[in-house]
């Protein structure tokens, strides 16, 4: 069977791409996810013909947002596909249907994870391409993220976040696959596409980059925008672990816990030294490690100044009510004392 899959150009991009980046290493669980569009069947049906060659142990995971009036229908394609390519297939269904995209995004990668760790695959597998990492660079930049931001569909990371550093690990082997390839592949290969209609919702907009605002700089700037902008997106990413491991270094350095006090602290004379790129960086740490969410520009901001302020400076309420006092070194992150507390 294996030697009569025909060798395309895409199937070698990947193939050098797995062994380059060791992004999926030989016989482990791949736990892939499919929604039916060009890209996701596109990667399923290169990693069903690799497979001989690596020795994976794959299944199928489909997430069902209950967005689209079709989407069981989409769903029964998806669990029948599995059953004629003989692989186990997972079928997943919101238990309410995500308000946001980034809400079905944080639901979609929770279960997918969660089935990941329960079932025993090391590696949850999705279909993002070249041209999906020069949308959300775009998406980013006009939201007004920073490098991290820009960069941040990278080629792996645990899929629960830096703080967990294990397995499962999220793992998009088509970063270096426009979708006009993924297109190609899968007419070559005469794979049946579920097209989805949300896909050319230009309220979505993300879609108004891909349909409206890429097309025009294509047209206006560089018939290339998508690769210069990939490219552009490997380059931070880059530049992010080198200032995230320095930002490691400094945080161990310069942060240290208060329990007494409830309370967070860091060490301001040990940060003054430091590149601003790398006081910030801390701070967001302190910020996200106290709040238990993320944070953004004003927040950050609002806790470097405190570096350089006088003594006895202080800043108005973070969410949740924290406020950051100067005292000598140290600059401190305290929560109000609760109802109840002061009586103890």
């Amino acid at each position: 069977m294996a030697s009569q899959t025909p060798w395309t150009d895409v199937h070698a991009k990947v193939h050098i791409s797995l062994r380059s980046r060791n992004l999926l290493p030989s016989g482990e669980g791949l736990l892939v996810a499919v929604s039916g569009g060009q890209d996701s069947m596109c990667l399923i049906r290169l990693l069903l013909d690799l497979q001989e060659k690596w020795n994976w142990r794959i299944a199928i995971a489909h997430c069902d947002h209950q967005w689209r009036r079709d989407s069981v229908a989409n769903a029964d394609y998806i669990e029948q596909l599995g059953k004629i390519w003989q692989v186990p297939c997972y079928r997943l269904t919101a238990p309410q249907i995500p308000k946001t995209e980034a809400a079905a995004r944080e639901w979609r990668y929770q279960v997918l994870g969660e089935i990941a760790q329960t079932d025993n695959y090391g590696y949850v597998v999705t279909g993002h391409t070249k041209s999906d990492r020069a949308e959300t660079l775009l998406y980013n930049l006009i939201r007004g993220s920073g490098a991290d931001g820009l960069s941040s569909l990278v080629w792996s990371r645990p899929i629960f976040g830096r703080e967990t550093e294990t397995k499962p690990i999220l793992v998009r082997p088509l970063l270096e696959i426009t979708r006009k390839e993924t297109g190609e592949f899968c007419q070559q290969r005469d794979l049946p596409i579920w097209e989805d209609s949300t896909n050319t919702d230009v309220s979505y907009a993300r879609n108004r980059i891909r349909h409206q605002l890429i097309p025009e700089l294509e047209n206006k700037f560089n018939p290339k925008v998508e690769q210069a902008l990939a490219q552009t997106a490997e380059l931070l990413r880059a530049d992010v672990e080198y200032l995230e491991q320095q930002a490691d270094e400094l945080y161990r350095v310069a942060i240290a816990s208060a329990p007494c006090n409830n309370g967070y602290r860091v060490n301001r004379h040990q940060l003054k030294s430091a590149p601003l790129a790398l006081q910030r960086r801390v701070m967001r740490r302190l910020l996200e490690e106290v709040l238990r969410k993320g944070t953004n520009f004003e927040q950050i901001e609002k806790l470097t100044r405190l570096i350089s302020a006088p003594n006895r400076s202080q800043s108005d309420p973070f969410p949740g009510g924290a406020i950051a006092q100067v005292e000598g070194e140290w600059i401190w992150l305290k929560f109000p004392p609760q109802v109840g507390d002061e009586a103890n």
